[in-house]
């Protein structure tokens, strides 16, 4: 026998194994198969009862059954589909925060869209007044403590809607001079700001935005 009979021989020797070795750690497949997946178990989706007529949780966690608040909410539910009290105040709390931060720093201009005019007019005054006298006041917001609707209004006529919110927020606050000098406040002392705000908005327009139109404490 040859000795290239014999190497071929040697190679087809090697071949076999080979093949019989992956047979062995890969199994075998007819065709193309895609390797099995263990499916996972699905989560169960939870169950939840709509009843028709019933009360809306949504107005009701935020405003006694009954009152005057809570059918001015509902109307304004009515008049728009897409809004809801939740989501109305996780907005006015941001918004709080946004246009408050805004004043205390001097400067309105990014949320001047927010803030009706008289409010633009009294914001303006005030940060005008404080650069005459050479003031800037240096502001930490730490977070809102408490978010609480307090009234609702609407206009069936007008589509007309005010609602009010309570805000109690944590800050620190210091008033410098040209000098830089503290002459109010203290950085490290934290100061409860608390606030009612009312905001507006005509529902039956097509802007979402609602609006600051009033202030107090």
């Amino acid at each position: 026998m040859s000795p290239a009979i014999i190497e071929l021989l040697v190679l087809a020797g090697i071949a076999i194994f080979l093949i019989m070795r992956l047979r062995n750690v890969l199994g075998t497949r007819e065709g193309f198969e895609k390797p099995a997946v263990q499916e996972a178990p699905k989560a169960e989706r939870p169950s939840f009862k709509v009843i028709e007529g019933g009360e809306d949780a949504d107005i009701l966690d935020n405003a006694e059954k009954g009152s005057a608040t809570a059918e001015a909410l509902a109307l304004m539910k009515q008049s728009d589909s897409n809004f809801t009290v939740n989501d109305f105040l996780a907005g006015s709390k941001y918004a709080y925060e946004m246009i408050l931060m805004a004043f205390e720093n001097g400067n309105i201009d990014d949320v001047r869209d927010f803030i009706s005019e008289e409010i633009e007019d009294v914001f303006d005054q005030v940060i005008e007044d404080r650069k005459s006298k050479g003031l800037v006041i240096e502001a930490e917001y730490l977070g809102t403590r408490e978010t609480r609707l307090t009234d609702a209004t609407f206009d069936r006529e007008t589509g007309w809607a005010e609602i009010s919110v309570s805000f109690s927020a944590e800050m620190t606050s210091v008033v410098l001079d040209n000098d830089g000098t503290v002459i109010e406040g203290d950085s490290k002392q934290v100061k409860r700001q608390k606030d009612i705000w009312t905001f507006a908005r005509d529902i039956s327009s097509n802007d979402p935005n609602w609006q600051l139109v009033a202030t107090s404490e």
